[in-house]
């Protein structure tokens, strides 16, 4: 089949200068949600239609064909002149032996399910319609049907006030013979409330030349919700979110509430798993068995292995936490971080491009970047690995067993030695030997006769 999407729409109501279809949903564009779906549906062709913002979505669309998969083509409306003819626009790359599959950039939730169970109604040589029932179907195209078959669509400003009662709408995606689709195209004129060529009035082509018209229905409702404005995106939003949230729930996930979820990527969940408020997981995150995260935490292209822990409002970004480690409250992990099994990162500590060895420890109130730290290592309140000197970074390492005691300084490149203690408040500018204690203080002083300054009375 051939896939047309139809993304040339300014979006007005947006108030945005970011061009309607690409405006994130699950922290991913609205249009490229529809690729994504029409792609699973193998077809022989596809071809987006832009308009405005044309550099910036034709930008999104050579990313989305760095992702591989059928070829994308687009093609340019301009000016915009309603939905048929937008369809004219893609006719040069259409394969006529094939149906067309007529896609919206701004309708974002349709399954493909839906979308195939169109097609197959549709087969070769019917004109399929995805149709819903709606309770109030104010400002939508209404589906006119004699005897029970589909004879025409009409606009709501178009419509009588006896089609206005109609409650069977018309949701804009088709299924077309794309021989028909052509000559049909060629013959709509504009004489309508909008001024527009509009794609609809290809159902009395279909009916006048005797070609069937078909409908099929999606599973839900909000499978044909398009997005006009930022409260119609809001509400897609938690729609999406929901149905994420009720997937990991069937799964045996426990999700404390699952109105308080983001999944903005692809969330992997193992048994047992649990998943406190208000967290967000984007890109590509595993939680392994018995893995539970703490409310407010914000996970980012990582993975949880079995057992582990974080505490509340913790950030972690393409970051490995090993297995029973516990992590946080108030703990940052950055990318390139690696822990192993039973480590703990406590609060306000900050991890970045380093490697944690099992059963070592950081429990508070400090920074450890591009250090190699080994097993059982100790690390105190306040140290702070100084790998950047303002224009190189170094490597620290800790070996096993060694004792970092608080508020020391290691200045980077530098070896603390297997077995080593570093005595609190040292700054460490050599390598200290295995075994050793190793400290650097100034010798205390105590000054005779000496006053705090007062503040002078005005």
């Amino acid at each position: 089949m051939n896939v047309v999407i139809l993304a040339a729409g300014m979006g007005k109501r947006m108030q945005s200068v970011l061009p309607k279809v690409l405006h994130p949903l699950a922290g991913k564009a609205l249009l490229s949600h529809v690729i994504d779906t029409a792609r699973t549906l193998a077809p022989a062709k596809l071809c987006v239609i832009y308009g405005h913002g044309g550099a910036t979505v034709l930008s999104a669309l050579e990313a989305q064909k760095a992702r591989g998969g059928v070829e994308i083509s687009a093609a340019l409306q301009e000016p915009q002149l309603g939905t048929g003819h937008a369809v004219m626009q893609a006719l040069p790359v259409l394969d006529e032996s094939a149906p067309t599959l007529v896609l919206y950039g701004d309708v974002p939730l349709t399954s493909a399910a839906s979308l195939q169970r169109l097609v197959d109604a549709a087969g070769q040589d019917k004109l399929g319609i995805l149709t819903v029932v709606q309770d109030d179907p104010f400002g939508l195209g209404r589906i006119v049907r004699e005897n029970d078959r589909i004879v025409r669509i009409v606009e709501e400003k178009d419509a009588t006030a006896e089609e206005r009662a109609i409650k069977e709408i018309n949701s804009g995606i088709m299924c077309i013979p794309t021989g028909h689709l052509k000559k049909w195209l060629a013959s709509l004129e504009n004489k309508n409330a909008q001024g527009e060529y509009y794609l609809t009035d290809i159902v009395a082509r279909a009916v006048a030349d005797g070609v069937d018209v078909v409908s099929a229905h999606p599973a839900a409702e909000w499978e044909v919700l398009g997005v006009n404005s930022k409260v119609q995106l809001a509400q897609l939003e938690r729609i999406h979110q929901n149905n994420l949230a009720q997937a990991l729930l069937e799964r045996g996930v426990t999700v404390m509430d699952p109105a308080r979820i983001d999944i903005r990527g692809e969330l992997v969940c193992g048994r047992d798993v649990t998943i406190d408020v208000g967290c967000v997981f984007e890109g590509k995150v595993t939680l392994a068995d018995g893995v539970t995260v703490g409310a407010h935490s914000v996970i980012v292209n990582a993975a949880i292995e079995a057992g582990a822990q974080i505490k509340p409002f913790c950030h972690i970004e393409e970051a490995t936490v090993g297995p029973k480690s516990v992590i946080g409250p108030y703990a940052r992990l950055r990318p390139g971080t690696t822990l192993g099994e039973d480590v703990h990162v406590g609060n306000f500590v900050e991890i970045k491009n380093s490697q944690v060895a099992a059963h070592s420890k950081a429990n508070h109130l400090a920074y450890v970047g591009d250090t190699d730290v080994g097993s059982r290592v100790n690390i105190g309140a306040g140290v702070i690995t100084c790998n950047y000197d303002g224009a190189n970074k170094f490597r620290t390492t800790i070996e096993d067993d060694a004792f970092i005691g608080s508020d020391s300084q290691l200045v980077a490149p530098v070896t603390v030695g297997a077995g080593a203690t570093i005595g609190a408040g040292t700054t460490l500018t050599k390598n200290a030997p295995a075994g050793k204690l190793t400290i650097s203080r100034p010798k205390q002083l105590t000054i005779d006769g000496w006053q705090r300054p007062v503040k002078t009375k005005k």
